[in-house]
């Protein structure tokens, strides 16, 4: 008969740090541009990212909160590519107004 041996704790800690390790560089860092100016806005970045997929499904390549003209002033940036075009999405940060949903040109900004 084959004696299988059972996994100890040291094994666990061993498998769920290594686990650990392969999320954090697998999932993308939390932090986004102009994150100090959260304080100010009433739409959170997850809320604004939902808003800003139902304006134009695809994947966010790039997320920003950023003080510019329009709306109330102050609003959150996503390039958000789908297939070969990248699409600026501009979500305001205190109404969750949708203020742009344009191509991104050749030269982002």
């Amino acid at each position: 008969m084959k004696h299988i041996k059972a996994s100890g704790p040291r094994d666990c800690g061993i498998r769920y740090g290594a686990l650990s390790l392969a999320l954090l560089f697998a999932c993308p860092a939390l932090a986004y541009t102009g994150e100090k100016l959260a304080k100010d806005a009433k739409v959170s970045i997850v809320e604004a990212r939902a808003i800003a997929m139902k304006a134009h499904p695809g994947k966010i390549t790039d997320e920003e909160l950023e003080r510019e003209p329009g709306g109330t002033g102050l609003r959150y940036s996503f390039d958000i590519k789908s297939g070969s075009s990248t699409q600026e999405v501009g979500v305001d940060a205190r109404t969750g107004r949708v203020l742009e949903n344009t191509k991104e040109g050749k030269n982002p900004d």
